[in-house]
């Protein structure tokens, strides 16, 4: 049986060790720092994040105070056996993803979903991707990309499923590893997440299950490289509500180079790798 589970967790961390070259190879993590310099630039895309931010920050303190009070030294002391002098260390990063995981839950699903939604189709407008945004609501005349937006024709983001929770909880025990845990948890979150971001590109090409999968498959290692950016993106305290609209920029701005036949064979635009070269 040790045997067994030794085999398996070699074979996962091949698996996780492959998908991280991959992700690195497409530079894909580059879209989420590119939504945050086009949502600095474009002050009309503040609009749906203004209108949230009074409760959102409100609710990203409240959650991140509660959980640093009643749950930071009891996993620190959990871990102190297993982590040593990073303890500390691993303890308060595994509050922050336990934090924004609660944030995203309440906030996307009672209070800037539709803000999310908004914010995506803007930015394809700006792209000049007019006829996809289209075939999912109407829109209006003017040169704003957020007035332009009209009525939905149908809400596409994913509520927090039992399943996504339960796949959460049975990450969580990976960070009383020291330090290489820790780096799981973050692109097996990451894997997850990235694909997620894209659940609004995948509705408005009208794409079924069969097909989104197929692509998403294609493209692993780059929507792995693009979730694990924006998961440690939003796990910076209070500021996670701006990282998530920002993320959601970037998500947008990658959809617009798919649909403009601006990518290279990982999935993501040219000048990206030229980026990272010039950074490594």
């Amino acid at each position: 049986m040790a045997e067994k589970v030794k085999e398996v967790a070699i074979g996962e961390v091949d698996r996780i060790k492959h998908l991280t070259t991959d992700a690195a190879r497409s530079a894909a993590y580059l879209y989420p720092i590119r939504g945050i310099a086009y949502f600095l630039s474009h002050k009309a895309l503040w609009k749906p994040l203004t209108s949230k931010l009074a409760p959102t920050m409100s609710l990203g303190l409240g959650i991140t105070t509660f959980m640093f009070v009643f749950t930071y030294l009891p996993q620190a002391a959990m871990m102190a056996f297993t982590n040593g002098p990073l303890a500390a260390i691993s303890a308060g990063l595994l509050v922050l993803s336990e934090s924004s995981t609660l944030f995203t839950l309440l906030s996307k699903t009672f209070l800037i979903d539709d803000a999310l939604i908004d914010t995506f189709d803007g930015v394809l407008l700006s792209k000049n991707t007019t006829d996809l945004v289209s075939e999912g609501r109407q829109i209006k005349s003017g040169s704003d990309p957020i007035a332009k937006l009209g009525k939905l024709a149908k809400k596409p983001f994913q509520k927090f499923t039992p399943t996504a929770i339960v796949r959460y909880l049975m990450y969580l025990p990976l960070n009383f590893i020291p330090v290489v845990g820790t780096v799981m948890f973050v692109i097996l979150q990451g894997k997850r997440s990235g694909p997620v971001a894209h659940t609004r590109y995948f509705q408005l090409k009208r794409w079924n299950k069969e097909q989104q999968e197929k692509h998403i498959e294609q493209y692993r290692g780059a929507y792995t490289g693009f979730g694990v950016a924006a998961v440690l993106l939003e796990l910076v305290p209070l500021a996670s509500i701006f990282f998530a609209f920002t993320n959601t920029v970037g998500a947008a701005l990658w959809a617009a180079d798919i649909e403009n036949e601006h990518i290279t064979k990982e999935g993501t635009a040219p000048r990206l790798r030229e980026q990272a070269k010039k950074a490594e």
